[in-house]
């Protein structure tokens, strides 16, 4: 009887581990199935929302089959885009799509003038287009099959292992080459010392010139199921604004640059990606891979009189009434230095405190 027990507690132990399994790969398949769903469903809004947009000029006729290609939505900009567009012509973008939506400070007609350029307008809700994301999904199925495509709002200036002298051209090369087909970037939160309002001598030519600070190591990391995507929370803004609830910070992960495809499709801004194999370019159990950083230029001195105008319009978040705390923060001029803050120098110093990978791109 003891060994009749023996083999009957064997092969019941077999069988919970099977069992185990096989209720485990079920749950990937209904992962997978409400994943492809989703991002169905995105496509099919994006195609949806091209009807909210109208055509103010349109250069894509210069678009090459190798051309790295720039994808934005803004709004009231004019004082970002002069360096905005330099940063990235520098990098290497070929062509600007970009999304003007409401725009009555000149922005549209400064892009006019631009030879590298395509815009198109729009008076509808940002809030209802997925803040942008609707706007541009149609615009990448368009005119993003098979290029590299950079998605970023006019605050953020990526920034890369060697860009200094290697173009996004070098970058993708690499990325192919590696068989990764999008870049990890950090959203790295960049701000004066000092009252943000007051600073005098802000140079639009450069802002990183007067947002010379940032946080280097109050950052929390986390994987996100189901779509395995990076989860990044941290910097000025949480120890600042969301302190008592940290869960609420802006998120600070992105994949701004993607090889893409007419199938995929962002989720929450470029926080995260579909297919999730997009989300997946980080490295894993000792696998190291390179990685960007988004120099987030947000607190210019504008930023006091944009928060005035954004609590009104509530089109930022999904709950608005939740941030009015976090706008009414930034009214008051507040000042993000402290005596941990940390100077900008360049991406080795990035590297350094862990914040960006050359991931072997030596």
């Amino acid at each position: 009887m003891t060994g009749f027990a023996s083999i009957f507690e064997r092969f019941r132990r077999e069988g919970q581990i099977w069992l185990s399994r096989l209720g485990n790969l079920f749950l990937s398949l209904v992962n997978l199935y409400r994943l492809r769903t989703k991002r169905r469903r995105f496509l099919a809004r994006a195609i949806l929302k091209r009807r909210e947009l109208k055509i103010a000029l349109d250069q894509t006729h210069l678009i090459q089959c190798k051309s790295i290609l720039s994808f934005s939505t803004i709004r009231n900009e004019i004082d970002r885009l002069p360096h905005f567009l330099k940063h990235y012509r520098l990098l290497g973008v070929d062509h600007f799509l970009i999304v003007a939506n409401n725009c009555t400070d000149g922005s549209v007609e400064y892009l006019k003038e631009q030879p590298d350029v395509s815009i198109w307008v729009t008076d509808r809700s940002y809030k209802a287009s997925r803040f942008g994301v609707d706007w541009l999904t149609w615009l990448q199925i368009r005119f993003g099959h098979k290029h590299w495509t950079l998605t970023v709002d006019a605050d953020e200036l990526l920034i890369y292992p060697h860009y200094e002298h290697r173009p996004l051209a070098a970058l993708t090369q690499w990325l192919d080459r590696s068989g990764q087909t999008s870049l990890q970037a950090m959203m790295l939160d960049m701000y004066p010392k000092g009252e943000i309002g007051t600073q005098q001598e802000c140079d639009l030519n450069n802002p990183l010139k007067t947002l010379r600070w940032f946080d280097s190591g109050n950052y929390s990391f986390q994987i996100q199921q189901p779509m395995k995507n990076l989860w990044i929370q941290g910097g000025p803004r949480a120890r600042q604004f969301f302190e008592s609830d940290p869960q609420r910070s802006p998120t600070l992960n992105k994949i701004p640059l993607v090889k893409w495809n007419r199938r995929f499709a962002y989720v929450n801004s470029t926080h995260s990606a579909l297919p999730r194999r997009l989300n997946q370019s980080y490295g894993v159990n000792g696998d190291e891979r390179i990685s960007g950083v988004l120099l987030h230029t947000k607190f210019l001195d504008s930023i006091v009189k944009k928060s005035q105008e954004e609590k009104l319009r509530k089109e930022h978040f999904n709950n608005s009434e939740l941030y009015n705390d976090y706008y009414d923060a930034l009214i008051k001029n507040p000042d993000l230095w402290t005596h941990t803050s940390v100077e900008f120098q360049d991406w080795k110093q990035l590297e350094r405190l862990g914040l960006i990978s050359s991931g072997g791109w030596a």
